[in-house]
């Protein structure tokens, strides 16, 4: 039976995809992952993404529910994934994905969409979509590309074949490999992310992301109005103020 977990420590947010064996995307996942959204807030300042177990984080999409797909069936089904990996990406604080096994298909997907990613070394990587005679419908072939090229995106995807976490961090597809488990290095970054200005973190977040639907001298405007507008906060003072007397800063995300 297919769970989505959400526990919430002091402004952590911890998603848990707990569908065994493989924790594998289903209707059941998007229903859960679409009531779940709803529920962060400004008391959440980072978030984990997970799955349950050792074998996988997400081995990919439930292939029970692709017999019957014809074409609206199969544009409805994309746009689902899509939607909610859409909103995922989109939220304004930052999220990590902690790969322990295989992140597969639509599992993958999910990392993508993610802000960065840390894997442990026996993971392994990867878009099999080609082998069923698919293609990545979850938005696998345009953030691929975005993240690690078009060349090394196309060879992944048109062989399907699966790469492990060293080269996933040697293409950049992962940004750290860890030899314990990658929750507890995710949740180690996001203490250290936790005790930065929030209102600064998602607004470097925000801006990095529109930057790269742009130009350069676009996105560089959109950074300094950005930064403009921290100047007006109570954070922003504090942080400067802690500076200058040598302490913590205690920020307030305000």
């Amino acid at each position: 039976m297919m769970k989505v977990t959400w526990e919430l420590k002091d402004r952590l947010g911890v998603i848990t995809i707990d569908a065994p064996p493989v924790n594998a995307l289903n209707a059941a996942f998007f229903e859960q992952m679409d009531e779940l959204l709803n529920q962060i807030d400004d008391n959440c300042a980072a978030i984990i993404i997970t799955g349950a177990g050792e074998k996988a984080f997400v081995a990919g999409a439930d292939i029970k529910e692709f017999p019957q797909l014809g074409q609206a069936e199969g544009v409805e089904l994309c746009k689902r994934g899509q939607g909610i990996f859409n909103r995922i990406a989109g939220l304004k604080q930052p999220v990590i994905a902690a790969i322990d096994g295989f992140a597969l298909g639509g599992g993958l997907e999910l990392a993508l969409a993610c802000d960065f990613r840390i894997a442990s070394r026996k993971s392994q990587l990867g878009l099999p979509e080609v082998k069923l005679g698919i293609i990545p419908g979850y938005g696998g072939t345009q953030r691929l590309a975005r993240l690690v090229g078009p060349g090394k995106a196309k060879q992944l995807i048109f062989s399907g074949e699966f790469i492990s976490a060293e080269e996933a961090e040697r293409i950049g597809l992962v940004e750290q490999l860890v030899d314990i488990d990658a929750l507890t290095e995710a949740k180690r970054w996001a203490g250290i992310i936790l005790e930065r200005g929030p209102l600064a973190v998602q607004a470097a977040k925000r801006v990095i992301d529109r930057g790269l639907a742009t130009s350069l001298e676009e996105g560089l405007n959109e950074e300094a109005q950005a930064f403009g507008e921290i100047c007006l906060t109570e954070d922003k003072n504090e942080g400067v103020a802690a500076f200058f007397e040598r302490r913590a800063p205690q920020f307030q995300n305000k």
